[in-house]
């Protein structure tokens, strides 16, 4: 996925995975935060938003209200800027995001390369085998990626349920809530470790099978953008359902917390199965590109920087180790 690492240390393509991941995790909040507001600002609606025999008038401006909320009959411009809430937060959780998965996997990645290679080639074969052990690899990441959820949760709290915060500034909020802020850590583990399973997966797929890459660094831009397609519709479909789980259990005020098991025993009595997918289209339409993006540019530039930097004499020529 990235250009491996030095064989005695890891701080050549440390280096360029943290730059190029950071770089990829900065791009993607500047330009694909306000989508994100409203995927979850959908995905938390538990109201039919289109009756049957209702006027489109009537679902067009209730959808109005459930994305913009306060800024509903405001101008376009203060409707816009409303899309923004908890940009601080996001910040710092998308880019750490980022920076821990896009360059945290190839090092897990080569971790099972070197001690697990021959089990995995011997269960599914050299080609398959390749293309699991990045996937595993990837579920490795994703179910640590729980260790971020403080950042995760105030993120959404403050773009679907900004009334948690009045009164209480974030230190306040951190000290009151304590452990409280990993509600939610093990439906956020559930679905990451598929998520990030199909997303590292189907990448990996698509350059094995699709494009017969045997080195994935030597990606050209094309390939990798085709594999991110295909790692990210993959990710977010297979995802999708414990999504809409987590999403419910962190936009919940901090004083009325609902279990998981609740939640979803609600969703089928009130919503049908449905509701499990509910969002799973504009996140598909919009969130999708915005891992796309994210995962091309992170893929494109791990190699680049890795390249400069040597060029530079940050880091040294010759000391990198093949990995499958």
């Amino acid at each position: 996925m990235s250009p491996p690492s030095s064989s005695s240390k890891h701080s050549e393509s440390g280096v360029a995975r943290l730059c190029g991941s950071g770089t990829s995790g900065f791009l993607e909040l500047m330009i694909f935060h306000p989508i994100d507001t409203v995927a979850k600002r959908l995905m938390s609606n538990q109201t039919r938003l289109f009756v049957p025999g209702q006027a489109l008038a009537v679902g067009m401006a209730s959808t109005n209200k459930v994305i913009f909320k306060d800024a509903a009959n405001a101008a376009f411009m203060k409707k816009y800027a409303s899309l923004f809430p908890g940009l601080g937060f996001a910040a710092g959780y998308k880019i750490a995001q980022r920076i821990y998965k896009f360059g945290g996997q190839p090092f897990v990645n080569e971790f099972l390369n070197r001690h697990y290679k021959k089990e995995f080639h011997s269960v599914f074969g050299e080609k398959t085998g390749k293309t699991i052990m990045h996937a595993t690899a990837g579920s490795f990441v994703g179910i640590g990626e729980i260790a971020l959820l403080p950042l995760d949760v105030l993120k959404i709290k403050r773009q679907t349920n900004p009334e948690a915060f009045r009164g209480r500034g974030v230190m306040k909020i951190v000290a009151d809530e304590g452990m409280g802020l990993y509600r939610g850590a093990l439906w956020t583990a559930g679905r990451n470790a598929p998520g990030s399973f199909a997303l590292f997966g189907g990448s990996a797929f698509v350059k094995e099978w699709v494009f017969g890459l045997e080195d994935y660094n030597k990606a050209t831009f094309f390939q990798n953008f085709c594999a991110s397609i295909g790692g990210s519709v993959a990710s977010i479909t297979v995802a999708a359902p414990l999504d809409v789980v987590k999403t419910r259990i962190q936009n919940r005020h901090f004083d009325n917390p609902e279990s998981g098991m609740n939640i979803i025993r609600n969703m089928i009595r009130h919503e049908g199965f449905g509701a499990f997918f509910k969002g799973l289209l504009p996140k598909i339409l919009v969130v999708g590109p915005k891992l796309v993006f994210s995962f091309t540019i992170a893929q494109q530039l791990i190699p680049l920087f890795h390249h400069k930097f040597e060029e530079m004499g940050v880091t040294h020529i010759g000391n990198t180790v093949k990995t499958a």
